[in-house]
C-alpha cells in the first residue's frame, strides 16, 4: 500500500517525534519491565522468567509499609500543595488586572535554582540549629531547639509542597482564566453570592486546572528519594529510596525493577480515579 504526498510529508513530521519517544521512553520502561522478571545473585543475572520478585515485593511487610507511606506523604502533599495554589491561582487571575505576566514570573523563581539546593535549604531552615529555630530563640518564643521540625514526615511534606508550588498554580491560573466572566455576571444576577458562585460555577468550571494540578504533583512526588533521603529521616524513607538501595547498594536490580513497577501500578490507578472522578464533576455547572 502506497502512501500519499500528504502521508508521506505526515509520516515525516512525525518520525523524529516516534523515535524519541521509543528510545527515550518506551525502551527503558520495557527494560525495567523485563528486568522485574529476572533473578540476580550478586554478579549473576538469570534470565529465567518468575514472579518471585513481585511476590517478594508484594508480601515482604517492610515493602508494603514504604508504599503505604509514600501514598500517605504524596496524597498529603498533593492536597496541601493543590489547596494553597487556588487561591494564589484566584487571585492572580481575577484580582489582579494589571503586570499579570510579572507575577506569574515571580512565581518561576524558585525554578532558578537546583531542586537539590531548594531541599537543602530546608534542612537548614528546620535544622536543631537552623534558621527557624535559632529566630525563635532569639525573640524568647522558645527556650531551646525544638527537634521535631526535622528528619520526620512532616519535613517531607513541607519541602515537597514548597518544591512543587509552582507546578499546581499554573495549571488551575490557566483553567481560571479560560472561564467566561459572563457565567459569573449571570449567576450574580439570578442572586447567587460569592461563595454559592465559587461553588456552582469557579470551582466546577476550573476542575480541569485541578485534577492537572493533582496528577503533576502527585505523580512524582510519589517517586521522590532526594527530599525523604536529606530531611525525611527513618520515619520519612519512602518506596523510592528502596527502589534505590535495590539498584544500588543491594545490587538487586530485579528486585528493585519489581518495587518499581509495583510503585508505578499503584500510582496509575490513583490517577485514573482522580482524572475520572474529576472529570465527572468537571465543567457541570448548576
Amino acid at each position: 500500500m502506497r502512501l500519499s504526498r500528504e502521508g508521506r510529508q505526515g509520516l515525516t513530521l512525525i518520525s523524529p517525534t516516534l523515535a524519541y519517544a521509543l528510545v527515550m521512553l518506551a525502551a527503558p520502561l520495557t527494560m525495567v519491565v523485563t528486568f522485574s522478571f529476572w533473578t540476580q545473585n550478586y554478579l549473576d543475572l538469570d534470565t529465567t522468567l518468575t514472579l518471585d520478585n513481585y511476590r517478594e515485593a508484594w508480601g515482604t511487610p517492610i515493602y508494603q509499609v514504604l508504599l503505604l507511606r509514600s501514598l500517605k506523604i504524596s496524597l498529603i502533599v498533593t492536597f496541601v500543595t493543590v489547596l494553597l495554589a487556588f487561591p494564589v491561582a484566584y487571585f492572580l487571575s481575577f484580582k489582579v488586572k494589571r503586570r499579570k505576566a510579572l507575577w506569574l514570573f515571580l512565581i518561576t523563581i524558585p525554578f532558578w535554582t537546583s531542586y537539590l539546593l531548594r531541599v537543602f535549604l530546608w534542612k537548614v531552615i528546620l535544622g536543631y540549629n537552623g534558621v527557624l529555630n535559632s529566630a525563635l530563640m532569639g525573640m524568647g518564643f522558645i527556650d531551646e531547639p525544638m527537634t521535631f521540625l526535622l528528619y520526620n514526615l512532616n519535613a517531607v511534606v513541607l519541602t515537597l509542597a514548597h518544591a512543587w508550588a509552582p507546578f499546581a498554580i499554573l495549571p488551575i491560573f490557566v483553567a481560571l482564566e479560560k472561564i467566561d466572566r459572563s457565567l459569573l455576571e449571570a449567576a450574580e444576577d439570578l442572586g447567587d453570592g460569592k461563595i454559592r458562585q465559587f461553588f456552582r460555577v469557579t470551582l466546577p468550571l476550573a476542575m480541569p486546572g485541578v485534577v492537572a494540578s493533582t496528577l503533576i504533583v502527585l505523580i512524582p512526588t510519589i517517586g521522590d528519594f532526594i527530599t525523604p533521603k536529606l530531611v525525611g529521616g527513618t520515619d520519612g524513607l519512602m518506596i523510592a529510596n528502596m527502589i534505590q538501595i535495590q539498584f544500588g547498594k543491594a545490587n538487586n536490580a530485579p528486585l528493585g525493577a519489581a518495587l518499581a513497577i509495583t510503585s508505578m501500578l499503584v500510582v496509575a490507578s490513583i490517577s485514573v480515579v482522580i482524572f475520572l472522578a474529576g472529570k465527572k464533576f468537571g465543567g457541570k455547572v448548576e
